[in-house]
């Protein structure tokens, strides 16, 4: 997988906190890992490595140990830390010279086999024969990154063994190197009459990545403002210099670059240090001597004038405004990465001058009207040896090129002058504060991905995590000088002449110059062939399609046992009571670190059908536009100062026995430390009782924003939006789905986004409050709360929960729903909850009746996001756990063969959701006429039940370590509390999943996937197809 940067400039802090984290025990148990990772001595050998350094980092609640190898010089950092979720990752210096994707290819070839595991593709095949929360290959500008994570020892040293013999012996087979990189094969491999053609995934893969504007844009820029050295190429392949690449340059390049002297080894969690290092001795660095590494990469010489260029790319379809699409930005360097103060200070500068409607950079560019949004890779990038701060704006007029570079100009002479409020620095430290409290389930990633690059650079990883000490200089010096950040804006920004100013703007040929060059690049390939080398083509490609086709031994791979999978899951404590008389709240007592989370959700059943497209803006607007007595600077200023965010979001909650039923509503989710509790509990009082509408130009703003958004999100999630859409006529439920956050979705927002006048819809969303916030009407839409807190917290957030209900809502007044069959289903109840239950009032459409419909969105990429969707059986029923093996069954024995490694696409498989839809998928597929016959093969595959007992038990594996995977604190109970499901009911399923046969697999798979069995519907996001075209049961968009 390529990854390239930071898409938009969050900066690490947020990185690190992801929005998804964890840690599996009460604080008490706490110090287990940690205390034992203390007992190590600096000096000690253990198993050919000698410890440098032990740190107590108390404030993430880990040990830190550093050790070096002693032959080969490897480094290696271990975190200890009380978290189950143990992760593995190595990662090597990579830094090609060259566009050809040498580091990314090598990446996906030395997963397809190695000496200890000769059998193609171990990776793949390890998904299925192991219980990880996490399997991935990760390629940057300048290192490549293998990490892996699992909650079980045994699992651990098996993915263990096969990541460190793929990386450092791997067989790096010719036959893989053209499936995964590039190969010149005939359209059709067995016809040699069919022109030759490129093919390979990454190639696909690639093509796929610059069909995306900002990363285009993002490439470009670290390419320009990075010129002298590796940054100046693609990483992860140019898709008219991946042909360049040959077999024998990544065989040197991985003899250069894949060796422990220029590796770095992490490992984090629970699990003992010593074994690892065992382990790694043993398998991989016994067999290694110290090598000179020449991976270094130099500083950047420094400008001496500012510099300028302008670059094309190809023009949005849905983008807002076709005379709107030119995007500019400048760009300072800044000073090494492994400054690690330095880079601390920078950052929190960043996010001062454009997070928010407060931040200087906001006023001056976004509320300035010329724009849709920031400019892609915003903010303090810290991924390359240098850093580098980017501002700029998307979505403007050509002509207004200058004034945003006058503007940025500007607003950094008025920064330097005027300084940053008081209040807005706290606010931030106060992100920080939450932001290292917070805790995700996969904390392990975030950090071996928030120190890589800052490591990769011979930079302390363990300074850099130890932040406690960076805010407190950070603070020590704002007090001796009040400048202290003023200071650094005039060094940095005004007074640096290594700045750069780029800007794009579409061309409406660019894809088809793009076509143009890569037909000129295949037929000078073609014409240096002699018939020898033709007949060697045709014949490597036969050889590589038996090779895909025929049966694989993988026995030489470990796997885990379907007896090795825990048989019945944890039982979750909750208890539900009534507040202010009769609304349920969930409670559940978690270890959040002194964090509360809580949420409401509010019914829309009595929301007429008209506003229903409009939720979605209403969700992501509430909360911005301002409440009460505070305008929307004030009020975004009092979210950042008082809590962790506040989201509003539209919800489709399928219910558990009945396809046709639903629940529909909103979802209002906030975090805050326990002291903020009543202020974050004001500010939802204020928010439901008076949000204000007003503010025309904000609405405008915010509004240009979501679209562009929505806009750049399709080339990485052509695929959702295929499936959403293929789905659309299957369900009511799926229908909804598809308003709130399909294609219809994003093309409303481009129109409202177009229109001169937006008065007609802000009027709409005081209709939306009345109905979903209305005060006569609170008690009958506001259907139900939740609070995870520790159990220390409870008594107080049940105070401030009951003072916000009884503030919201006065009469009992009741308004009939819209549609009229609304049936009331109380939540199941478990034997790990206790008190009053949770009734949800559930949507029964006795008229909707599926049907198929087929769907081609005609965007201008070169390639394909293919769906195909299924009506099958909701949650409870026995059928559905043998479709949700079956999924995973189809995806590894057959899909992955098809659709990559014959097709070239990126990715495909089958996968069955809550809500009973079966979905089969491409992305990134430069075919779909083929793939859709696929799909057709794979459902006759699964019916003739050619797969055996152990396919199976490699099935549920797969299937289980989804469903084992670990859950946030944040977010316990939350089955239960969104879907009303019991800890009895999760472990039925659970027993089902178990029991499932070879016989139910082909029973289901005759009984829902063949043709004429279900409703079935398709649709497909790419370029304009002839045989569609020509196809009248295609509705073309």
């Amino acid at each position: 997988m390529w990854r390239f940067g930071g898409r938009r400039g969050l900066g690490a802090l947020q990185r690190l906190s992801g929005r998804r984290t964890h840690r599996n025990v009460w604080r008490g148990k706490s110090d287990q890992a940690c205390e034992r990772a203390l007992q190590y001595k600096v000096g000690e050998k253990i198993h050919g490595f000698t410890v440098n350094q032990v740190t107590s980092v108390p404030e993430l609640f880990l040990t830190a140990v550093k050790l070096s190898h002693d032959s080969t010089g490897a480094r290696y950092l271990h975190l200890a830390r009380e978290d189950k979720n143990n992760l593995f990752s190595v990662q090597f210096r990579t830094t090609p010279m060259d566009s050809t994707g040498v580091p990314h290819v090598l990446e996906h070839t030395v997963l397809c086999g190695s000496q200890k595991y000769p059998c193609r593709d171990p990776f793949f095949k390890m998904l299925n024969r192991s219980l990880s929360t996490f399997m991935n290959a990760f390629t940057a500008s300048d290192y490549t990154m293998y990490p892996f994570s699992t909650q079980n020892p045994k699992d651990f040293q098996n993915l263990l063994s096969v990541y460190l013999d793929a990386t450092f012996f791997p067989c790096l087979r010719e036959l893989d190197f053209w499936q995964e990189g590039w190969r010149l094969e005939h359209e059709n491999p067995s016809d040699p009459q069919t022109p030759l053609i490129f093919k390979g995934v990454v190639f696909n893969e690639m093509k796929g990545a610059f069909t995306d504007n900002e990363r285009i844009f993002s490439q470009h820029l670290q390419n320009k403002l990075l010129p002298d050295h590796t940054y100046s190429v693609v990483s992860g392949g140019d898709p008219l210099c991946i042909p360049e690449l040959t077999w024998e340059q990544l065989k040197e390049f991985h003899a250069t670059h894949y060796h422990p002297s220029n590796a770095r080894f992490f490992t984090y969690g629970n699990f003992q240090l010593e074994q690892h290092l065992k382990q790694i001795q043993e398998e991989a660095l016994s067999k290694f001597q110290k090598m000179e590494q020449s991976t270094v990469v130099p500083a950047q010489k420094h400008w001496d004038k500012p510099r300028e260029f302008h670059i094309a790319c190809g023009p949005d379809s849905l983008a807002t405004d076709a005379s709107k699409q030119t995007t500019v930005s400048v760009s300072f360097l800044l000073p090494d990465i492994t400054d690690t103060f330095e880079a601390f200070t920078l950052n929190l500068l960043s996010s001062l001058l454009i997070s928010g409607p407060n931040s200087p950079f906001y006023k001056a560019l976004i509320e300035s009207g010329l724009g849709t949004d920031f400019s892609p890779d915003v903010g303090y990038n810290g991924y390359t040896r240098e850093a580098y701060f980017s501002i700029g704006l998307q979505g403007i007029s050509e002509k207004d090129v200058r004034t945003v570079k006058e503007l940025v100009d500007k607003t950094i002479e008025e920064v330097i002058e005027k300084g940053f409020e008081d209040d807005r620095i706290e606010a931030l430290l106060h992100k920080i504060e939450i932001q290292m409290k917070h805790q995700s389930t996969s904390f392990g990633l975030a950090l071996t991905s928030y120190i890589a690059s800052c490591w990769n650079h011979d930079g302390d990883p363990v300074e850099l995590l130890q932040m406690g000490n960076q805010l407190a200089k950070f603070r020590q010096c704002l007090k001796e000088n009040p400048k202290f950040l003023q200071e650094k804006v005039e060094q940095y920004f005004k007074n640096n002449q290594h700045k750069l100013t780029l800007s794009m703007k579409p061309d409406d040929k660019y894809y088809e110059k793009q076509t143009q060059m890569e037909a000129e690049k295949l037929k000078q390939k073609v014409i240096s062939l002699s018939q020898e080398d033709k007949q060697q083509i045709y014949k490597k490609g036969l050889e590589l399609r038996t090779q895909q086709s025929k049966p694989q031994d993988a026995s030489c791979l470990p796997a885990l046992k379907v007896s090795d999978i825990e048989p019945s899951i944890p039982f979750i404590q909750f208890d539900v009571s009534l507040a202010a008389g009769d609304i349920p709240v969930q409670y559940c007592a978690q270890p959040t670190n002194g964090v509360v989370y809580f949420r409401a959700f509010c019914s829309l059943n009595t929301l007429p059908e008209e506003l229903r497209p409009y939720v979605p803006l209403f969700c992501s607007v509430l909360t911005k536009l301002g409440c009460g007595i505070l305008d929307y600077r004030e009020q975004a200023q009092q979210i950042e100062l008082k809590t962790g965010g506040m989201t509003v979001s539209p919800q489709v909650l399928p219910d558990d026995s009945h396809l046709d039923t639903y629940e529909q509503g909103v979802l209002f989710s906030s975090l805050c430390l326990d002291r903020n509790l009543p202020d974050m509990m004001h500010l939802w009082t204020e928010i439901f009782n008076n949000p204000c509408f007003e503010e025309e130009d904000r609405f405008k703003v915010l509004v240009k924003m979501a679209a562009q958004e929505l806009s750049n999100g399709i080339p990485d999630s052509g695929h959702l939006y295929a499936a959403l859409r293929a789905s659309k006529t299957l369900t009511p439920a799926a229908d909804l789905q598809e308003t709130f956050g399909g294609m219809d979705q994003v093309r409303l927002m481009k129109r409202i986004a177009e229109m001169t006048d937006v008065k007609p819809i802000l009027r709409k969303l005081p209709r939306i409050k009345k109905y979903l916030l209305n005060c006569d009407n609170m008690r009958i839409l506001l259907s139900r709360c939740s609070v995870n807190a520790t159990p220390q917290q409870m008594s107080q957030a049940e105070k401030d929960v009951g003072n916000f209900l009884r503030n919201v809502g006065r009469s009992k007044k009741e308004r009939k729903p819209v549609r009229p069959h609304v049936v009331e289903k109380p939540a199941h109840s478990s034997s790990g909850g206790s008190g009053s239950q949770i009734v949800r009032k559930l949507i029964i459409d006795p008229t909707f009746k599926p049907c198929q419909m087929k769907t081609h969105f005609q965007l201008p990429f070169p390639v394909n996001y293919v769906g195909e969707c299924i009506r099958t059986v909701p949650y409870t029923d026995p059928d559905h756990a043998s479709l949700k093996i079956l999924a995973r069954l189809m995806t590894a024995k057959f899909l992955h063969t098809e659709i990559r490694e014959k097709g070239g696409a990126y990715g495909g498989g089958a996968k069955l959701g809550h809500n009973g839809i079966f979905t089969l998928y491409s992305y990134r597929d430069p075919n779909f006429i083929e793939t859709l016959q696929s799909f057709g093969k794979a459902v006759d595959w699964a019916k003739s039940g050619k797969f055996t007992q152990q396919d199976i038990d490699e099935a549920k594996l797969s299937v289980f370590s989804s469903v084992d995977s670990p859950v946030a604190p944040s977010d316990k109970g939350m089955d239960h509390f969104l879907y009303g499901l019991s800890n009895e009911m999760k472990q039925a399923y659970r027993e089902q999943l178990f029991a499932v046969s070879h016989d139910q697999l082909t029973t289901v798979s005759n009984k829902y996937l063949g043709i004429g069995k279900s409703t079935h519907g398709l649709a497909v996001l790419g370029p304009e197809n002839a045989k569609i075209a020509k196809d009248p049961s295609w509705i073309i968009r």
